[in-house]
C-alpha cells in the first residue's frame, strides 16, 4: 500500500487567522499572506465573499501559520499557541464554529506528532518506539472508523443511581484526528527541529504493530502509568486485548500485586514500588516532556486535597449533578493498575455511582484529575486524594519508555515491554 494522506482539525471557533508562508492555490487565484475566516450562518466570509467551503492547495514547499491554537483544551496547562504547518488547508462549517483541517501524509505528520508528545530532543530509540505506536493508532483509528461507520463510538449506561461512560473516537466526523491530547499532539512544524527525528521517522518508516491475528494494534499511550499498565477494556469499550494487558512496568514485568483489592491498592498508591517510570531523573525527563509538560512535578505519586464544601461545588459544576454536601467517596471496582473504575460519591442530596475513568477525572477536578488511580482519606472536614500515576495508564508509558532507551533498550525491546505479543509490520515502504 502507498503511505496514506490524513486529514488533522486543528482548530474550531468564529474567527480563524492564518498567515500563508508562500504561494497558495484556490480554485484559480493565487494567495499569499494574512487571511482570515469568519463565520456568518452556515458559510464561510472570506475577502468579502461567501463559501460553503474552501480548499487552500500549497505551491512548491510553502507553509501556513495558525494563529492562537488552543492546546491542552480543558486540561491545567491550556493556552494559546501559533502554529506552522505543511501541507493543503480545508476551511469547513461545523456546527456554530469554522473548522480548520490540514490534510498531509502520514509520515509528515507523524514526524510533528512526536516532537509534540515529548520533546524532539528525546533518544532516538524512545522516538522511534513512538513513532511506531503513533501510526499504529492513527491508522487502526482510521480503519476502525471506516469499518463502523453506522455504530456509536462512545457508551453511556444512565440510570437513577449511575453514570458509566466511555469515550473514543466521538467528535470527528469530518476529519481523522484532531490536533490535541484528545487524540495526539499535532503541532505542524513548530517542534519539528531535530535531526533526530527525522532520523527516528525514516528508520521507522511504514513500521506498525499488528495482533496475533495480523490486524493493526489499537496501540494507546499515557505520561505515567504509576507502576502498573491498566488494560484497555476497563477505559473503554468491553474488549480484551491481549497486547494491552496488566503488566508492571519493570524488568520483572509479571511480579505485580493484585490492585483490584482495595488493601493491596492502598499500599501501592501510599509506597513507592521501584518502576521504570519511578523517576526524578531531570536529564530524563526534559526529554520527554515538552515545556508545558514539565509544570507538572509529581506525576508518579501526588496528593490533592479539597474541602466538602469545595468538592461539593466542583462536582455539581463538572457533572451538573447536585449532590448537596458530599460525605464520602467510595471506590467500589478498579483495574489492573489500581484506577477506579467505578466511584460512589455520597452527598446530602443524592448518591450515585459514576465511571469509567475518564468520568472519575473529570468529576473531580477543574480540568482532568492526573489519574483516577487514587486512594481517599478524610482530614476533618477535607478529603485528601493520594494518587498514582498520569493519564489512562494503558500501553505505553511514556516516561518509563524514554527510562528504558535512557538505560540502552531499543525500540524493538521498548514496544515488546508495553505490548506483549504483538508483532513489527512492514505496512509500506518510502
Amino acid at each position: 500500500m502507498k503511505q496514506p494522506e490524513i486529514s488533522v482539525g486543528i482548530l474550531s471557533a468564529k474567527r480563524i487567522s492564518v498567515e500563508l508562508l508562500g504561494t497558495f492555490v484556490h480554485g484559480n487565484s493565487q494567495f499569499e499572506g494574512a487571511q482570515t475566516f469568519e463565520i456568518d450562518g452556515n458559510e464561510i466570509v472570506w475577502n468579502g465573499v461567501k463559501y460553503a467551503k474552501i480548499a487552500l492547495t500549497p505551491v512548491n514547499d510553502a507553509t501556513f501559520e495558525v494563529k492562537d491554537v488552543v492546546i491542552g483544551v480543558n486540561f491545567h496547562w491550556e493556552r494559546l499557541e501559533n502554529q506552522r504547518f505543511n501541507g493543503s488547508i480545508e476551511i469547513i462549517v461545523e456546527g456554530d464554529n469554522l473548522t480548520l483541517v490540514n490534510y498531509v501524509p502520514v509520515e509528515t505528520y507523524l514526524a510533528s506528532v512526536i516532537s509534540s508528545e515529548m520533546s524532539a530532543t528525546a533518544c532516538e530509540e524512545f522516538l522511534k518506539a513512538h513513532a511506531v505506536i503513533s501510526r499504529s493508532w492513527l491508522l487502526a483509528q482510521i480503519e476502525g472508523r471506516n469499518k463502523h461507520k453506522d455504530s456509536c463510538c462512545h457508551s453511556s449506561t444512565v440510570t437513577d443511581d449511575e453514570i458509566v461512560r466511555w469515550y473514543d473516537r466521538e467528535d470527528h466526523v469530518n476529519f481523522d484526528v484532531c490536533a490535541d491530547d484528545h487524540c495526539q499532539r499535532y503541532q505542524g512544524i513548530t517542534r519539528q527541529t531535530t535531526p533526530t527525528v527525522a532520523a527516528a521517522i525514516a528508520a521507522s518508516f511504514g513500521l506498525v504493530l499488528t495482533n496475533k491475528d495480523g490486524g493493526l494494534c489499537d496501540a494507546r499511550f499515557s505520561k505515567c502509568c504509576g507502576g502498573v499498565f491498566e488494560e484497555f477494556e476497563n477505559c473503554w469499550e468491553p474488549v480484551h486485548h491481549h497486547y494491552l494487558e496488566a503488566r508492571a512496568d519493570s524488568a520483572t514485568p509479571m511480579a505485580f500485586p493484585d490492585l483490584s483489592t482495595e488493601e493491596e491498592a492502598r499500599k501501592w498508591i501510599l509506597g513507592r514500588p521501584e518502576a521504570y517510570c519511578n523517576t526524578t531523573d531531570a536529564e530524563v525527563l526534559g526529554q520527554v516532556l515538552n515545556n508545558y509538560d514539565q509544570e507538572t512535578t509529581d506525576f508518579y505519586r501526588w496528593t490533592v486535597r479539597y474541602t466538602a464544601q469545595e468538592l461539593s461545588a466542583l462536582a455539581l459544576r463538572r457533572s451538573g449533578i447536585d449532590f448537596g454536601t458530599i460525605t464520602a467517596l467510595e471506590p467500589l471496582e478498579r483495574g489492573t493498575s489500581g484506577r477506579i473504575t467505578r466511584l460512589r460519591i455520597t452527598g446530602t442530596e443524592r448518591t450515585m455511582v459514576i465511571g469509567k475513568e475518564l468520568e472519575i477525572r473529570r468529576t473531580l477536578s477543574p480540568s482532568h484529575l492526573y489519574s483516577s488511580a487514587f486512594i481517599v482519606e478524610k482530614d476533618g472536614d477535607s478529603f485528601v486524594l493520594h494518587g498514582a500515576g498520569w493519564g489512562h495508564g494503558v500501553g505505553l508509558c511514556q516516561i518509563g519508555a524514554a527510562v528504558m532507551a535512557s538505560e540502552g533498550k531499543t525500540f524493538d525491546e521498548i514496544l515488546a515491554h508495553y505490548f506483549p505479543g504483538s508483532k513489527l509490520t512492514t505496512l509500506y515502504q518510502s
